[in-house]
């Protein structure tokens, strides 16, 4: 399993191409920002010019790309993945899309003699970057299992949850309750600004209780300082939400607080914001409010 073709070298892609590179695999890259991977052969990799070609030497292709329609182009459309792949590889799509999706796609390469795996994953561009991050995987046991080395050159926490779609599944429960933290943290440290409390040290104070959360540790001082620089961006975390809600929508489950989150996002998004990073929630709370949360003026 030592040829792998990668397709995707966004924020969190090409960290996570890079440390497959590091771990000695043979990597081959694509990414329709040839930009993107120039600087990739620098380091190793070699370069292909469709996901056809990044498949055609590979024993396990991994896409990284952003939602459904990405996946299906990437792999069935025009010089697609479905085009080059060999009987017996292997494709691991590990963006975060519908599980229906994901069960039309192993359905498709499985009349071509190639497994299929779902793994999402969770933990940010850092995560990535440092190959700590938690891996979520739907599909066969036994090609899980024969994946595991690839897996573990770019994760620390890895699980197999069950067949093809239960990682995408596992993940959409991750952004849910990601999402209404990240609420909670925004309009909690609003809540302080307005009660007339230093919210930093608010943070210092509940951080290691109850209120403890990974978003009020690593982006409520993000919050403060306006840093919205993406880690990951509005954009992806909507498209996540709107996975969850249409999937809910199916058993008739509400979603009261996902709905809210969601439309909080869609405004960001629709105000142009939807590549900036999501501690950037906090500003829709701030024009609700009307001031900004590191200074008490009023939003225009």
């Amino acid at each position: 399993m030592g040829k792998v073709g990668f397709i995707g070298l966004g924020l969190m892609g090409k960290p996570m191409s890079k440390n497959l590179l590091k771990a000695g695999f043979a990597v081959t890259v694509y990414s329709r920002t040839r930009q993107k991977i120039e600087d990739m052969s620098s380091i190793g990799a070699k370069l292909s010019s469709s996901p056809k070609e990044a498949a055609m030497e590979a024993e396990v292709v991994v896409l990284m790309v952003p939602d459904s329609r990405d996946v299906e182009e990437v792999v069935l459309g025009k010089n697609g993945v479905i085009e080059g792949i060999k009987p017996g590889s292997i494709v691991i799509d590990m963006g975060t899309i519908s599980p229906q999706v994901e069960v039309r796609m192993a359905e498709e390469l499985k009349k071509r003699n190639v497994d299929y795996l779902d793994a999402p994953v969770t933990g940010g561009d850092v995560g990535a970057a440092k190959a700590t991050l938690t891996i979520m995987v739907g599909g066969r046991q036994d090609v899980y299992e024969k994946c595991l080395p690839i897996f573990k050159a770019m994760g620390t926490n890895i699980f197999h949850m069950g067949p093809t779609g239960s990682g995408q599944k596992t993940k959409i429960v991750n952004q849910i309750i990601v999402s209404l933290n990240l609420l909670a943290t925004a309009e909690g440290l609003m809540f302080a600004k307005s009660a007339g409390l230093d919210p930093g040290k608010v943070i210092e104070a509940i951080s290691d209780g109850a209120a403890a959360s990974y978003q009020l540790t690593n982006f409520g001082p993000k919050m403060l300082k306006h840093d919205f620089e993406p880690g990951f961006k509005i954009a992806h975390l909507q498209k996540d939400l709107r996975i969850a809600l249409t999937l809910a929508d199916t058993v008739k489950l509400p979603m009261l607080g996902t709905s809210m989150v969601n439309q909080l996002l869609h405004t960001l998004n629709q105000s142009g914001n939807g590549d900036k990073g999501t501690p950037m929630i906090v500003h829709a709370l701030e024009k609700l409010a009307g001031f900004e949360i590191n200074e008490k003026t009023k939003v225009s």
